[in-house]
């Protein structure tokens, strides 16, 4: 089939045009052309989401049956596809966590009980949300709207594990929370990217949480696993939550995948009893590691951060500082 993938050429949306082209579709990507090409036999559109001109004007000779978004940042991106793909048998769409209106911190309970915003703030959580009711609206029977979590594994732009991997890997007194057994879920984005696809061909329709299963692992067993991962001898000096704040650290930033302590308690407490009755799977946690372990050493490749977020990791000086007499 006619598979048209929004996004294509980083992270998530090219292992969605991989497992989309492993399943023999005939695929299509709409970018806005500036993160690459997408690869040999995959039909490149170009345009703006926002310009309601755009997506016509690129699919003027070819309509799609199946579509996967991983790029819908904003509300008019979300109408204008709208607008445009209403008549497709299967639209899945990736959106967030964020698009509840209690999460972070949660806990999260079944989809068709939690709130999800319904605010005109021009932020990433009542954005997706919106998204989630337009598109829904247009399509219909067909619409299933992946609420994602954290993704991490292969190709990674966001590079907050990649962070950890690296730093890790140098070795030396490692800066860590003294929060270690925090839980904490993820979903490697090969998993969920032909588990996107295969939705988009059943014509799933929902809204589901598609995150790793709550208490699958800690940030401690994570942290642990990519020492074993990188081979390194690095020394975890664990420092206070206090200490961390009064030092101007900012959580997920600086130190990223750490939470408040309050705000981690129930933050991965996420109900994917949807998701795994629709086949998500859940790889093992060492073998998205060592894959990603193995991309970081093998490629030259250095994305930067998808637009809006900065670059994740605690400055040098300030981790010195913070070991310091410790």
């Amino acid at each position: 089939m006619r598979l048209l993938v929004l996004g294509g050429t980083v992270f998530l949306g090219r292992h969605v045009v991989a497992a989309a082209l492993d399943r023999g579709h005939e695929v299509a990507t709409f970018t806005r052309g500036v993160t690459g090409r997408p690869p040999d036999g995959v039909r490149a559109l170009h345009g703006d989401r926002d310009d309601p001109d755009a997506l016509p004007r690129a699919l003027a000779d070819r309509t799609p049956d199946l579509v996967v978004d991983t790029s819908c940042q904003t509300r008019a991106a979300a109408d204008n596809a709208a607008a445009v793909l209403a008549g497709v048998r299967g639209y899945a769409f990736t959106s967030s966590l964020n698009a509840y209106a209690n999460w972070p911190p949660g806990p999260v309970g079944p989809e068709d009980v939690e709130p999800t915003w319904d605010t005109d703030d021009d932020d990433y959580g009542p954005n997706k949300a919106h998204a989630e009711r337009v598109l829904a609206a247009a399509v219909g029977r067909g619409f299933l709207t992946a609420r994602a979590g954290l993704i991490v594994g292969p190709d990674d732009n966001v590079r907050r594990l990649p962070w950890w991997l690296q730093r890790i890997a140098r070795g030396g007194r490692v800066v860590v929370p003294d929060a270690l057994d925090q839980p904490i879920a993820l979903v490697d984005v090969r998993d969920l990217a032909g588990w996107l696809v295969e939705m988009a061909e059943r014509g799933e329709t929902g809204p589901v949480n598609a995150t790793g299963p709550a208490g699958m692992t800690t940030l401690g067993g994570l942290l642990w696993a990519c020492r074993e991962v990188t081979g390194s001898d690095a020394e975890f000096v664990e420092v206070p939550e206090e200490d961390l704040l009064a030092a101007g650290v900012e959580p997920w930033l600086h130190v990223p995948l750490w939470l408040p302590r309050e705000m981690a308690r129930t933050a991965w407490d996420v109900d994917t009893i949807r998701a795994r009755a629709l086949g998500l799977p859940s790889r093992p946690l060492r073998e998205t590691l060592a894959d990603t372990w193995a991309w970081l050493r093998a490629t030259d490749e250095r994305r930067p951060p998808p637009r809006g977020l900065p670059e994740p990791g605690l400055p040098e000086e300030l981790e010195s500082a913070l070991t310091s007499g410790r």
